[in-house]
Formats: structure tokens, sequence, C-alpha cells
């Protein structure tokens, strides 16, 4: 069941309020997806998971700053002033310090978060700037701040650098963590599309910035249809390729933005956003969230 608290979304994060880079111990956030925080705490108590998260942050913490300083733009005040604007206001609206962000030179439409719970940073790929309204950029910034505003940030690293050094260490180890973090990775991105939609309080960005992800032609995008979109999934669920899911960090666009709607419909939402009273509780939208993201069954 998601941890309501309360449904004042505003005055929770006053309460709330963290002046460091990194979200509360624990990450249990009422907007959170339930299974996102479940499953973390038992990979808490996975040996071979918890072994493998030690080796990865010990490692890329020393590393992945310096490089990003030395071929990457690190965004501030007075550095690409537009973009941390952005990341302030999702900051405020999550109560975390304004992360560090670095444009990356990549024509690959990606943003990431990395680092430790107390030091996190944000890397967006240019193309994804280039792409992207504010506001669309404001979500994935938003979504990007989620992860560490749920102290995420230590395990998606581990995932990265697992990702690269598998081929190096005892496979079948590695397979283990590597499982493990996927399956929670996939439930994590549910959380942080909340956290970028509570950011620009808009679902039809949100939605259109996924859809953007999956189709990545400036030319096409006045043509996409939202409907036509979401139709994708009911024939993704009907064949074999499914299963291919297992494996991914994230979970397939289409489901994404019907997670998403779900959020969208709920009381949380809707006061937060200034559209009214009523809608769902947590605990209905979350069980709404299972049925749209899961993949047996």
């Amino acid at each position: 069941m998601a941890q309501v608290g309360t449904l004042d979304f505003k005055a929770f994060i006053e309460r709330r309020k963290e002046l460091r880079a990194g979200g509360s111990q624990g990450g249990g956030h009422a907007y959170a997806y339930t299974s996102d925080h479940k499953t973390r705490r038992l990979m808490e108590k996975g040996e071979a998971v918890e072994r493998a998260v030690t080796v990865a942050v010990r490692f890329l913490e020393k590393t992945w700053k310096s490089e990003l300083l030395g071929h990457a733009v690190k965004v501030g005040p007075n550095q690409i002033p537009r973009i941390h604007r952005l990341a302030v206001r999702c900051a405020d609206t999550l109560g975390i310090a304004v992360p560090t962000i670095y444009i990356v030179n990549s024509p690959h439409m990606n943003a990431a978060t990395y680092g430790t719970n107390t030091d996190s940073f944000i890397m967006v790929h240019a193309a994804l700037i280039d792409h992207f309204t504010d506001d669309e950029l404001l979500s994935v910034i938003g979504h990007e701040c989620g992860h560490i505003h749920n102290s995420h940030v230590v395990y998606m690293t581990a995932l990265r650098y697992l990702a690269q050094v598998a081929s190096v260490f005892d496979k079948r180890a590695m397979n283990v963590a590597m499982l493990a973090l996927a399956g929670w990775s996939r439930r994590a991105e549910v959380t942080c599309d909340r956290a970028g939609l509570l950011c620009v309080q808009d679902v039809e960005v949100s939605s259109r910035a996924l859809m953007k992800l999956a189709l990545g032609s400036t030319k096409l995008y006045d043509e996409l249809n939202l409907e036509s979109f979401l139709a994708q999934y009911k024939e993704s669920r009907g064949g074999i390729g499914r299963f291919a899911e297992i494996t991914a960090n994230h979970p397939w666009l289409p489901a994404r933005v019907l997670a998403l709607q779900a959020f969208a419909e709920s009381e949380l939402y809707r006061r937060h956003a200034g559209i009214g009273g009523g809608g769902a509780s947590m605990q209905d939208v979350d069980t709404k969230v299972h049925e749209i993201i899961k993949i047996l069954g």
C-alpha cells in the first residue's frame, strides 16, 4: 500500500524539506509506487545485490564526476541558466537541494542520475534538449530529481556499473544482481514518472515527452496520436516478445504513459495540481498500475 501520509503535497514537502543532494533515508514518499519501495527493501536484504552495489558505488563515485568535468558541460546559474532554472523548479517542488546537471554531447535522447544518495548528479544528453520543449524538459528533469528524492541513486549507479563489467566478474553472481536491479528499476521508473508530472503539472506534456522518446523524429512529432500509441500496449501484451521486458531496466513506453495517466487521476495529484478534489486513492492507483506494468500473468 502506498505511503500516502497526507494528500496536501505542498504541505507534505514543506514538512519533509531536505536541504541536501539526496532523498530521505528509505525514500518512501507519498507519490511513490509501492512496488518500487517494497522491491528495494527486499534487495537490501540480498547479499549479492548489496555487495554489487557497494563495489559499484565505491568505484564510480571516484571516476565519473572527474570524467564529466573533462568532457561535458556543468550547468549552473551562469552556464546554460535556462536548464538550471528548470532544475531549481523541480528541486523546489520535491524538496531537495538543486542537483548538479551535466550536458553530455550525445545524439541519443536520454537522461540519467548517478552518484550516491548524498552526492547525486544528473546527465542530460544534448539531443534531448534539441528535441524537447522546456515543459517537456521540466518533466524529464523532474523524473531524474525523483530518483534523488526517493533514494534510488546508489542502485541505479550499481546497475550501470554491472552492465559495464559483467563480462569481467563471475557471470552467475552478476546476473543475480542485475536481474534483481532491473526488476526494481522498472518499478522505480513509475515512481519517477510521477515525480516529473508533479513538477510539470500537465499530464499531456509528460505523456508527449514519453512518446517523443519512442519516435525520435522532429518531422513527425506533430503527427503523434496518443490513443494510437496507447493501443500498442494491448497489442504488445499478446506476443511472446513481451518477455523481453523481464531483463529491461524500464517498462515499455506505452505502459509508462498508461501508468502516468492512472496517477493523474489520483487525489494526491489533483490537489497538488490545483484541479479540484476527489480522485482515486494511491492504493487504488497502485493496484491499477500493477495490472498495467506486470509482465507475467
